[in-house]
């Protein structure tokens, strides 16, 4: 299915397969973490298939380590394209990133440098993985805590150039956005205003942990009414995108998911102007 024809989804997690097993939910689609069915069989995959009949799905990962020196892990990809020819996902994504270096998984979404070097180092290893994947690579902006003495660029002139150059396309995260404006001191909107905006294929919204001067992206809280905001500003500014709620840690019943699901979809309506009905 294309972006337009996707509207919001939430990430399945192990908590809510039986939800999703025994009665139609109001969900659009389902985006599954990829790592957690790179298995030959079992329960996970079960699931998976028995999911996959009702929903539309779209995979992302956390291994790619796009940003890392080490060389793609080619067996990775191989198991990522066997998943992808099983679950036939609208798109796949992962992480703009490195997750280790010398064969080290740091198992953490490490932020990268923005510099000119860095891009060319990028646009080669997308250019690899779309070649071994057979289709665009999609990638999401992560939230920092440090930044690089050696940046050469703000962190939406880096992803502007990266799509432009490469051809991937990116999933906004716009939690992330506002969790790196206050870590780092800019204006959220700033970042949304400069992205490329025919290159956003998706949306993740998510809570995090406010502890004043920083804030930790935890997907572990509702969305706050900054976000909320941040997002209505994100949509007048690109349109309507495929919009996903991530939460991965104090999971709620589904029932509670889904009704901030339909927060999003009332947001949306109103500042399109547009019915966004429930599949």
């Amino acid at each position: 299915m294309t972006a337009t024809q996707l509207g919001f989804g939430l990430g399945l997690r192990t908590p809510h397969y039986g939800d999703f097993m025994s009665a139609a939910q109001r969900v659009d689609w389902l985006e599954v973490i990829s790592e957690n069915y790179l298995v030959p069989g079992g329960k996970p995959l079960f699931f998976l298939d028995r999911i996959r009949r009702d929903y539309p799905m779209v995979m992302h990962g956390v291994s790619l380590s796009i940003g890392s020196t080490d060389a793609l892990d080619h067996s990775y990809l191989e198991q990522l394209r066997t998943l992808i020819e099983r679950v036939e996902p609208a798109w796949v994504s992962d992480h703009l990133c490195w997750t280790g270096v010398a064969g080290l998984n740091l198992h953490d979404l490490c932020p990268l440098p923005y510099t000119r070097s860095m891009l060319d180092h990028l646009c080669e290893r997308v250019d690899q993985v779309q070649l071994a994947l057979g289709r665009t690579l999609v990638l999401e902006n992560v939230s920092s805590y440090v930044s690089y003495c050696c940046d050469e660029m703000p962190e939406w002139e880096f992803i502007a150039q990266l799509c432009a150059r490469s051809g991937c396309e990116l999933l906004l995260d716009v939690n992330n956005v506002y969790v790196n404006s206050i870590n780092h001191g800019f204006d959220a909107r700033t970042f949304i205003d400069a992205i490329p905006a025919d290159r956003v294929r998706q949306i993740h919204l998510a809570g995090h942990e406010d502890h004043g001067k920083y804030i930790i992206d935890t997907h572990d809280h509702p969305i706050c009414d900054a976000v909320w905001e941040l997002y209505a500003h994100t949509l007048r500014r690109i349109g309507h995108r495929p919009t996903l709620i991530e939460r991965d840690d104090h999971i709620p019943p589904l029932q509670e998911l889904v009704a901030e699901l339909d927060a999003a979809r009332a947001l949306a309506a109103a500042t399109l102007k547009r019915d966004y009905a429930a599949a």
